[in-house]
């Protein structure tokens, strides 16, 4: 999962639909080399492709992207390891640790809303 301190230092994901792949390199601080290589590497990116083979990433391959970059640069994983940590038993016990954190976060939520209705 992206830490959220790894998330800090990047800039925020705009409200769009599609980006192009230069703004994505903008986004994630990857040149757009690294992104295309990336595409070959890791079967989670799959961008779509239109006229004259432009590349257009949703936001979900932003975030996939981000986390690749946290797992390479950041907690120094090679590719070979970067690639099982998001596809195999860590990828599902992340899932579980982020599931348990939004409910944990909702349950404190809810209290707040609480608290400000009385």
């Amino acid at each position: 999962m992206l830490e959220p301190s790894n998330n800090n230092e990047l800039p925020p994901i705009p409200g769009k639909r599609y980006f192009a792949i230069g703004e994505v390199s903008m986004l994630c601080e990857v040149k757009p080399h690294v992104l295309r290589y990336w595409e070959q590497e890791f079967p989670q990116l799959s961008p779509v492709k239109r006229r004259g083979n432009r590349r257009y990433y949703q936001r979900q391959d932003v975030i996939v992207i981000r986390q690749i970059r946290a797992l390479l640069y950041d907690q120094g994983f090679t590719i070979g390891g970067a690639r099982q940590r998001l596809t195999g038993e860590d990828a599902k016990e992340d899932a579980t640790q982020f599931k348990l954190l939004v409910r944990q976060m909702r349950v404190e939520l809810e209290d707040v809303l609480r608290v400000l209705k009385s």
